[in-house]
């Protein structure tokens, strides 16, 4: 995949988180989840909301006024937003055109594979919180991790405001979108179910 463009595993992202949220029981949705502000209901808004705001960075238009806050549970919605998202990002002159993202102005393959990066370790989140395969289609996180340690590198983690926790150790039979999710700061223990 070609690190410069973000697309095709945005697209490979979104439909698995998809997949993951169509499959949340009613009962599942005051799960707690490793994201500790976030339960599943809560996490659930908390995607679509991203997903909005990939949408109106491709349309060039104020992410900050889409709220990521929600609590509510739409698959639905979540997928014909990011499907959106995907045909407004469609022109190639938009991975290079700055745009202004939560953690700065950047260029627009930089937000993308932010809300990359959000989306697989949400999705990490929302599956080990729900009992779901926690591990993404191959080669999504493979993609995404040095591009999450080149630009959330562990020495940031101390400034007030970064929202991720120091890098958890893998275990060492950890899949890649784990080993994605211990970079953010999530830890396995208590979440992710051994085999014995």
């Amino acid at each position: 995949m070609n690190a410069a463009d973000p697309r095709p595993v945005y697209a490979a992202a979104t439909e698995w988180v998809t997949s993951l949220l169509e499959a949340v029981a009613p009962d599942q949705l005051d799960n707690p989840t490793p994201c500790t502000e976030f339960d599943v209901l809560a996490l659930s808004g908390h995607l679509l909301g991203t997903a909005g705001r990939a949408a109106a960075l491709g349309a060039g238009t104020d992410i900050f006024a889409v709220s990521v806050t929600d609590r509510l549970h739409e698959p639905a919605e979540y997928a014909a937003t990011t499907r959106r998202a995907r045909e407004l990002w469609s022109d190639d002159a938009k991975l290079d055109t700055p745009v202004t993202v939560p953690w700065g102005t950047v260029p627009g393959s930089g937000a993308l594979w932010g809300y990359v990066n959000e989306t697989l370790v949400h999705g990490w989140d929302l599956a080990v919180a729900t009992g779901q395969d926690a591990e993404a289609p191959a080669g999504l996180a493979e993609a995404t991790l040095p591009i999450a340690q080149m630009f959330i590198g562990a020495d940031i983690r101390a400034i007030g405001d970064v929202p991720f926790g120091e890098v958890v150790t893998s275990r060492s039979d950890a899949g890649p979108t784990e080993v994605l999710a211990n970079w953010s700061g999530r830890t396995s223990a208590e979440w992710v179910r051994v085999a014995t």
